[in-house]
């Protein structure tokens, strides 16, 4: 919050008076003529009211007297200064007397020298009504008293309103901080007339723009009234980075004239600056017409009015007597005239004491140390000290300091008394100041601690806060404790500490306290219980028979506390059974006679006590079986298998007995699911819900409790179906019958079996057919009538007295099947020294078993003995047989084999001679290897020649006549053909290659010519012919590696000796001289050229050692010597890359700028890996502008983005975070090609975010 600023004093109280500048130095002051005509009765009753409020100095309805303020031109513009006559006149002459100072609202006070300065302005216009302007007037007063005038509420009083001083201060303004380095300053236009108003924020530590606001007056607000006339501009500079706020006014108005407001604000800062517009009219040729007459009121006016000076009277009057003198004269503007006289500068009086005075007002945080230096002109002088009127001595707070011509208080350890006025009296002269002493908030540094303690003991609650003397407040469960007199709470502080003392504890104390400072609070839990109880002895518990009396009894201190018992929760009573006994200490329940109704669980409870004894009393009686009444011959129960059983047994005692079924070692429970024991009062049940053969059995019964135990033992038998017998094997399969036996089941279910049922079916169907109805005693049988081709299955079915047994296993899948037809149309393929090759054809008839395969076998002409040439079966209808020794004769003959066997053979009908016929060489070459083949180097060379020949061929290769390399060259040679592969071709590659074939005398020939070619070298050398006018003529040498293939062409291009950027001229052109023309006349050109054949452009180019001057015809330019600027520089980012966010499905673009020279090559990584052949990214770089281009992202595509630059000299790089808003279903990034494991991190972060949302 600003500080209010003080005005310099007079050592008797007064304020101090300057002098104005004298009638030679000043411009002529204007005169200002008021016409009020008020009733006279009015006036003489005094009901004629002036209001002054400072929110608005427009009359109300209820005023009965208007006054009309008239202001006149002055004389140098109107050429008299006559006012009218007529009503009463009232004069005002300004007057070099007074001592009016301005001060701008956003600047400190002026220094004696801006005052004095300062002039008045010769044509003062008459202010707005409802405009406040900050004013502060300094008029003669001689009964103001010292303290009053150094205390800031030492206000002069206008009425109800506010004196001039008030007019400074802010106006509910949050506080302020320097956010404005330039603020816009008070200027006049003329109507019609342009005006721009221009504030500066340095926006250098900002992380986001101010707000700014622009007032007119109080509260309107000029963001809403842009338009024609009104226009708001704000921009950047990235360099300053300055913020620049302007307001255009446009074709100014009468009306625009007034208060404006500048307000800017940042997070907590908050800055302001107040200028003012003043709209002048324009200047016309007469100005001799009175607007006075619409302003006056219609009531007659008085012609002999004698002038008063009003101005002189104001000048002269306490600022308390403002307000009078306005009602009295009928002035309804006083704040207009206050701010005239606020206008007239002053020039203040040089003090002869002091060369520096105090400030007008100091400030310190209490406890800390301020320091009050004036600086004297005369070091001799005497000089004192006061505070608050009263003279101040030395000591350990108050501390005097002489450091030459400085005199200096320090005031230690500052305490709200020390907020006072200050003054300092030189000699006669006095200076004061007011010191504004800061309360820093009350910490609590120890807060109070939890309390757990009994009736009547005394409590004390201790906090200690960071400052003597803090006022604080003990509250309980959010009440303020009352700390009376007659309060059971005392308050008590030592220091720092602060304490709440309970003397005497009840129960009722408990709660939560807590104690409240002005920096913060602190709290703790109370808790108040009654003495504890004490037990000698608890209650037992006891099992008593049935029909025994019962005593209960317990011993607790207090003896005098009563109590009462329950059983299961039910008050006891005492009755004629029951008998209830307190003697001191003891407590004791008597029962005659035990019935069952008197088990359950007892209860003692003392009086006032939560506390209680329990304990629990049962009744017992034996357990007893009752199997009498269930009339079962030998205890013995029969049932059929598949059947529910149960079982119930009545039986009794108490408590009720615990019941076991068991069934040998195993104990059957009540949680089973087809078996469980349950018991229900005073029977027991046995449960199986479907019985089966393994529940055949002894069963027995025990019960148990605390009185005794008893047993009891039932009979189960259960009768069933056989078993299934084993599956059955079929040993002997026919073409439509098989053969079938199995083995009789190994549980016959507790009777004989009778007999046997057998089921067959297909092994794709699933409907079975039974083959006999009468029942077959033995366990085989033959199935007929059964097709051939197709698998069946077999099952059996065993029959006894109960019923028919669930079928067997399926046999296993059998076919009736025959063998096929012998092969056909065999004959010799293929014969060599020691192999024959024969081929045939499938047999006619196959049948239903298929073909599994053939058998290939050979005997030795003259013999039987046939051997098998392929030890597993072939499908293919060729074969080879091997191993045989030459000019030997051998028959073959081949059998078809398949399920059900091997088929007739069909054999060759003549001997075969194991020997080879010889066929010569023959090389096919294919059509592209006919002409040159051309390869790049780099590039894989891969050639297949195939050829023909029996027996085998012998392949060679040569190059150029010479042998091939086999560390060059890879050649792999087969039976048909020959293959030459070059991983990585070179130019030493390049040459014939001759292939050659032999077959024992006869040879083949071919030729392939390979051409390997590489990109070619620059020009030999690039010379300038001539230049004339706007041309050059270039000529060059052909380069000497031509890169293995002719030259087709060459590439000119140019560059600007300045910039040194190369320009295309010409491409494709293919003579060795050029004719460059239409060159700017005063550049000077480099020329380079590039060679080009099939495989592109050469890596280099050959540039002109001497420039080109285009010169202009006619003139002579002398060339001066100088050194070349060296532009290079590493790479440099000026624009880094953001931060960004994007939605998903929308491309998005990362921007950055780089500068280096020569030009850097530009990277795009994503989370530090290189974005390399990813068509979902585009790079772009356009006059060091590097664009990164995200198609379509995806929450995948989130991360780290950064760009690195680099060339010879160095490289740079940036990064920024991407962060893709919007999700896709996990369709979607499967179809993206997203990894699982990131779609799953990415849908369950989604999820989290949607739970915070």
């Amino acid at each position: 919050m600003p500080e209010p600023t003080k005005k310099d004093e007079m050592p008797n109280g007064q304020p101090e008076e300057s002098v104005a500048p004298d009638s030679n130095g000043a411009l002529p002051l204007p005169e200002i003529s008021l016409e009020i005509s008020p009733p006279p009765e009015a006036v003489a009753e005094g009901k004629v009211p002036i209001e002054t409020d400072v929110k608005s100095t427009e009359p109300t309805e209820s005023e009965p007297v208007q006054a009309v303020v008239a202001q006149e031109p002055g004389p140098a513009e109107n050429g008299s200064n006559q006012p009218q006559t007529g009503g009463v006149g009232v004069k005002f002459q300004e007057s070099s007397d007074s001592t009016i100072k301005e001060e701008g609202p956003c600047s400190p006070p002026p220094t004696d020298d801006d005052a004095a300065a300062s002039t008045p302005s010769p044509t003062p216009q008459a202010e707005d009504a409802n405009s406040l302007k900050k004013l502060s007037i300094e008029l003669p007063n001689d009964s103001v008293p010292l303290p009053a005038m150094g205390r800031k509420d030492s206000v002069w009083s206008l009425g109800d309103g506010q004196g001039p001083d008030d007019l400074d201060k802010p106006i509910d303004s949050p506080p302020r901080s320097t956010l404005l380095i330039e603020s816009p300053q008070s200027a006049s236009v003329p109507v019609g007339g342009d005006i721009t108003f221009v504030a500066k924020v340095e926006a250098k530590d900002l992380l986001r723009k101010p707000t700014i606001k622009w007032f007119k007056g109080k509260w309107m607000d000029l963001a809403s009234k842009t338009g024609k006339h009104l226009q708001l501009k704000e921009t950047f500079d990235r360099l300053t980075k300055i913020l620049t706020f302007e307001m255009h006014i446009i074709k100014a108005k009468d009306n625009y004239a007034g208060n404006y407001r500048c307000e800017v604000t940042y997070k907590d800062k908050f800055d302001s600056c107040s200028f003012d517009l003043e709209v002048k009219e324009a200047e016309q040729g007469s100005q001799n017409v009175d607007i006075r007459s619409a302003f006056k009121r219609r009531e007659p006016k008085q012609d002999d009015a004698p002038e008063v000076d009003v101005w002189e009277i104001l000048k002269n009057a306490r600022p308390d007597q403002y307000e009078k003198i306005a009602f009295t004269y009928g002035i309804t503007d006083l704040r207009g005239l206050l701010r005239r006289m606020k206008k007239i500068p002053k020039e203040e009086k040089k003090s002869e004491a002091f060369a520096k005075k105090l400030e007008p007002a100091y400030q310190a945080d209490k406890g800390g140390k301020i320091r009050l230096v004036v600086d004297l002109a005369d070091p001799t002088v005497d000089l004192k000290w006061y505070k608050n009127g009263q003279e101040i001595r030395p000591s350990p707070k108050y501390i005097f300091e002489h450091k030459g011509t400085q005199r200096i208080m320090v005031i230690n350890n500052c305490s709200m008394n020390d907020d006072a006025a200050y003054s300092v009296a030189a000699g006669d002269e006095k200076c004061a100041t007011e010191l504004f002493v800061k309360e820093l908030p009350v910490k609590i540094i120890k807060g109070i601690e939890a309390v757990k303690t009994t009736v009547n003991e005394r409590i004390e609650l201790e906090c200690e806060v960071s400052e003597e003397g803090a006022q604080v407040k003990w509250m309980k469960n959010g009440v303020e404790v009352p700390t009376g007199v007659r309060s059971r709470y005392r308050v008590k502080c030592e220091g720092t500490k602060h304490f709440l003392v309970i003397d005497d504890a009840a129960r009722e104390d408990t709660g939560t306290y807590s104690i409240m400072a002005t920096g913060g609070t602190s709290e703790a839990r109370v808790q108040v219980d009654l003495k504890p109880l004490k037990v000698h002895q608890d209650l037992q518990d006891t099992t008593i028979m049935l029909g025994q009396p019962i005593k209960l009894q317990c011993e607790i201190s207090p003896g005098n506390v009563p109590g009462r018992w329950y059983r299961n929760g039910q008050l006891i009573q005492p009755n004629d059974r029951i008998n209830i006994i307190h003697r001191n200490r003891i407590h004791r329940l008597e029962i005659a006679s035990s019935s069952l109704h008197d088990a359950g669980d007892y209860t003692f409870v003392p009086e006032g006590y939560s506390q209680s004894l329990s304990a629990k009393l049962h009744i017992i009686d034996p357990p007893r079986v009752h199997l009498d009444s269930m009339n079962f011959p030998d205890n013995t129960v029969t049932i059929v298998a598949g059947n529910k059983l149960r079982l119930e047994i009545p039986i009794s005692g108490e408590p009720a007995p615990r019941v076991v079924w068991m069934k040998g070692e195993r104990v059957i429970l009540e949680s089973g699911q087809r078996v469980r024991a349950e018991t229900y009062g005073d029977q027991t049940s046995l449960t199986i819900e479907v019985t089966e053969r393994e529940d055949t059995g002894n069963y027995k019964i025990v019960l148990q409790n605390e009185a005794g135990e008893a047993t009891a033992s039932v009979k189960i038998k259960v009768v069933d179906i056989p078993d299934p017998p084993e599956a059955p094997l079929v040993p002997v399969v026919g073409g439509d019958w098989c053969s079938m036996t199995w083995e009789p089941p190994k549980y016959d279910g507790s009777s004989p079996i009778l007999g046997y049922f057998i089921e067959r079916k297909k092994k794709q169907s699933s409907r079975w057919m039974r083959l006999n109805f009468d029942l077959i005693k033995e366990t085989s049988f033959e199935p007929k009538k059964m097709i051939e081709g197709v698998p069946y299955e077999v099952r059996v079915f065993a029959v006894n007295a109960i019923g028919v047994s669930k079928p067997s296993e399926p046999s296993k899948a059998f076919t009736p099947l025959a063998v096929t037809s012998e092969p056909t149309m065999l004959v010799v393929d293929d014969v060599t020294d020691t192999t024959v090759t024969v081929k045939w054809r499938p047999p006619e008839t196959i049948g239903a078993a298929g073909l599994d395969g053939y058998l290939v076998e050979y005997c030795i002409e003259g013999s039987d003995d046939w051997k098998a040439s392929n030890q597993e079966l072939t499908e293919k209808t060729r074969y080879t047989v091997t191993g045989l020794t030459p000019g030997c004769k051998i028959l073959v003959r081949v059998k078809a084999i398949n399920a059900a066997g091997a088929s007739n053979p069909r054999t060759l009908q003549h001997s075969i001679l194991v020997k080879e016929v010889i066929e010569p060489p023959k090389i096919r070459v294919p059509r592209h290897l006919k002409q040159t083949y051309t390869r790049r180097v780099g590039e894989a060379v891969n050639l297949v020649v195939p050829f023909m020949g029996k027996p085998r061929p012998k392949v060679t290769w040569l190059k150029e006549g010479k042998p091939i390399e086999p560390t060059d060259v890879t050649i792999r040679n087969t039976d048909c053909d020959s293959i030459i592969f070059i991983r990585k071709a070179e130019r030493s590659h390049s040459g014939k290659y001759e292939m050659n074939v032999q077959v024992e005398n006869h040879v083949d020939t071919a030729i392939l010519d390979i051409q390997i070619v590489d990109l070619p070298g620059p020009p030999m050398c690039v010379t300038i012919e001539d230049v004339w006018g706007g041309n050059v003529a270039l000529v060059w040498t052909p380069p000497k590696d031509n890169g293995n293939a002719p030259i087709t062409g060459y590439t000119i291009q140019k560059a600007d000796k300045k910039t040194m950027e190369w320009f295309t001229c010409i491409e494709h052109y293919h003579r060795t001289c050029i004719t460059i023309t239409e060159l700017v006349v005063g550049n000077e050109y480099f020329f380079r050229i590039f060679a080009e054949n099939m495989c592109g452009l050469s890596e280099t180019a050959t540039q002109t050692k001497k420039s080109a001057l285009i010169v202009k015809e006619g003139l002579q330019i002398k060339t001066h010597d100088y050194n070349d600027h060296d532009f290079k520089e590493a790479p440099k980012f000026t624009q880094p890359l953001i931060n960004t966010f994007a939605i998903a499905g929308y491309n998005a673009t990362l921007n950055c700028s780089v500068r280096a020279n020569p030009r850097a090559k530009v990277f795009w990584m994503k989370n530090k890996i290189a974005i390399l052949d990813d068509p979902r990214y585009r790079m772009f770089s356009n006059q060091g502008v590097c664009t990164l281009e995200i198609r379509k992202p995806s929450p995948y595509d989130g991360g780290m983005y950064s760009c690195k630059a680099i060339n010879d000299l160095g490289e740079a790089q940036v990064e920024c975070k991407l962060e893709v808003k919007g999700g896709f279903t996990f369709y979607e990034l499967m179809q993206r090609g997203v990894p699982l494991h990131l779609i799953d991190k990415y849908l369950n972060e989604t999820k989290i975010v949607e739970q915070e949302k």
